[in-house]
């Protein structure tokens, strides 16, 4: 997946935004203001980075199965958070995990306001 085809799915998440709140070289996906995934428009390594929350047991077994699944620098030692070469992974896989994300910045939202998302 391109930078383009993974912004278009973002995009489709429901309820989606996208905002630059870092500065023009940050793409910020969130859901009902919470950041679900963002992306650095600039090459680290020769890599694009796609940085999504993600249930912490799933992130242990993301790390040892795959090399282009990290811990993002921001990140300290915590395990809900991942930073993915995204150019190299499965696409299907890919739009797995970002569906993921969401529902986990869902989950840890007030039943109110979990509510409201599900009847948007």
């Amino acid at each position: 997946m391109n930078i383009e085809e993974l912004r278009d799915f973002c995009m489709s998440v429901k309820g989606a935004e996208e905002s630059f709140p870092f500065g023009d070289d940050t793409l910020v996906f969130k859901v009902m203001g919470k950041m679900f995934a963002y992306v650095g428009l600039e090459r680290h390594n020769g890599d694009l980075l796609l940085n999504m929350k993600c249930d912490p047991q799933r992130s242990i077994w993301l790390r040892e199965h795959f090399e282009y699944v990290k811990k993002p620098v921001h990140a300290g030692d915590t395990y809900q958070w991942n930073s993915i070469c995204f150019e190299k992974m499965d696409d299907e896989l890919l739009k797995e995990l970002i569906i993921h994300s969401r529902d986990e910045v869902i989950k840890k939202l007030s039943k109110k306001k979990q509510q409201e998302y599900r009847n948007e």
